[in-house]
């Protein structure tokens, strides 16, 4: 079974969030749940086993239905983080696309500068003089 790096802290429990969520809703059950969620149900019940994070979609749409913050539904489920922080790996351009986003900006660079010329260098036309 996977379980994702949250889970390893000792105080989170997202089972204690869920059900919070269903008290404060009114709402009998997971699937009812995850039909206010708008979420598939099998998204709460891997949740509740520790096999998938409440990711950011999930928490900004338990936001919007209860109206609670974001630091109170993060705490419900013992989430104490202060920071997030990506790796310095994510949200850098891979090697190949970096090279290719390059060679897109010079192709555009000289298009410019050869457009540039023909501006500068009025035609003649097809008219003898």
């Amino acid at each position: 079974m996977a379980h994702h790096a949250l889970s390893s802290q000792e105080s989170y429990n997202p089972n204690h969030l869920l059900d919070i969520l269903l008290g404060k809703m009114q709402l009998k059950n997971d699937a009812a749940l995850s039909r206010m969620l708008e979420v598939a149900p099998p998204v709460i019940s891997k949740i509740r086993h520790h096999r998938l994070p409440v990711g950011a979609s999930l928490l900004i749409r338990m936001h919007e239905v209860t109206g609670m913050s974001i630091r109170d539904l993060r705490d419900l489920m013992g989430d104490r983080r202060t920071k997030y922080r990506l790796s310095d790996a994510q949200g850098r351009p891979k090697p190949e696309e970096k090279a290719a986003q390059a060679a897109a900006a010079a192709q555009q660079q000289q298009q410019q500068q050869q457009s540039q010329g023909n501006e500068a260098s009025p035609s003649t036309g097809n008219y003898a003089h």
